[in-house]
């Protein structure tokens, strides 16, 4: 990250870090650090499939603000499951970051009982407050019949979920909101003519 000149994100303390996803463009050389960002630079410069459909682009970064603000209070539950599946070389820098990030060790992060079932409950919260968004409007997507940048993050969350969490937990999760979250990555699946998410 040093090396190709992309710049860092802070700590709550203040502190850089860097962070993924970066985006190294070889045709001019642009170095884009952060997701929405990222979607931007994207957009403005390879315009044929825009994921931000006409002004929306403020609407949808209070979106990503609103919907950040739902999964955060359950958080540091899938980021426990995050640490299982990491190959070995991973799992001590992951822990370093993070628990500095939260300056909790990780066996404080989300312990079985009282804890863990409350950020059980938050994420279901989340995606509940989630699923009347999408009810609000008239297509498939948050948009409507377009599919865009708040559909991404919504469905990037759900693909993380579904990778980290046990596969008991996964189909806890898949049985909410009426099986709402299967369909939507299925509808991303086909919207982006990819086989696997």
């Amino acid at each position: 990250m040093k090396e190709i000149g992309a710049r860092t994100t802070k700590y709550p303390d203040g502190s850089d870090v860097y962070t993924l996803p970066v985006l190294r463009d070889p045709n001019d050389g642009a170095i884009i650090t952060d997701s929405f960002d990222i979607a931007v630079y994207l957009d403005n410069t390879y315009p044929e499939k825009p994921v931000f459909p006409k002004d929306t682009k403020s609407l949808i970064s209070v979106f990503d603000i609103a919907y950040v603000g739902q999964i955060w209070p359950a958080v540091k539950f899938p980021l426990v499951r995050a640490k299982e599946i990491l190959r070995e070389g991973s799992v001590e820098y992951y822990l370093s970051t993070r628990q500095k990030y939260f300056n909790q060790k990780l066996e404080e992060w989300s312990p079985e009982g009282p804890e863990r079932d409350q950020h059980w409950s938050a994420l279901e919260k989340a995606f509940t407050t989630v699923k009347t968004w999408y009810d609000k409007t008239d297509g498939r997507w948050i948009t409507g019949d377009t599919f865009s940048y708040a559909d991404i993050l919504v469905a990037s969350s759900l693909v993380w979920l579904s990778k980290v969490l046990h596969d008991d937990e996964w189909r806890r999760l898949t049985t909410w909101n009426d099986g709402a979250w299967e369909k939507l990555l299925a509808d991303v699946k086909s919207e982006c003519k990819v086989d696997q998410l």
